[in-house]
């Protein structure tokens, strides 16, 4: 008999193989906004250093102070209304990473696209996970350029 997955650990691996970053930045995004909110709701705590520790199969979260979990009693709900933004915030920020350092490996090739709209002198090209711009400097002269070819 295989071994059956929690549903915390198939939301991980589909949030990171939908935004093409690993389980451990999800993870990592998860334990920060964890920390965040705990923060936010203990005011007194600020300057404390915090930990956040999340089990990758059950999403089970717990706060450490100095080697001691301090999680308080229902904290998990509070924690999930506040991470929420944070860990969209953080996982957005990899992905923008992951998308710029697989674009950066391209960069002065050639690549293809489809022109999405026209502003001024640039195009702006569809590149797949990217937009990217295509100035007049960089343009073929005499090429005639229309929107969604």
């Amino acid at each position: 008999m295989g071994i059956i997955k929690s549903e915390f650990a198939l939301a991980l691996n589909q949030v990171a193989s939908e935004r093409g970053i690993s389980v451990n930045d999800v993870i990592a995004s998860i334990e920060e906004a964890i920390i965040a909110a705990y923060k936010k709701e203990y005011p007194d705590k600020k300057k404390v250093d915090i930990k956040a520790q999340v089990n990758k199969e059950t999403g089970e979260t717990k706060i450490i102070e100095n080697d001691k979990d301090v999680t308080p009693p229902g904290f998990g709900r509070i924690a999930a209304q506040t991470a929420k933004q944070v860990i969209l915030q953080k996982i957005r920020e990899v992905e923008k990473k992951t998308i710029a350092s697989h674009y950066y490996s391209q960069l002065g090739t050639i690549i293809k696209g489809r022109i999405i709209r026209f502003d001024g002198n640039n195009f702006y090209i569809d590149i797949g996970k990217a937009e990217a711009i295509l100035p007049k400097e960089e343009q073929v002269k005499n090429e005639k350029y229309q929107i969604n070819n």
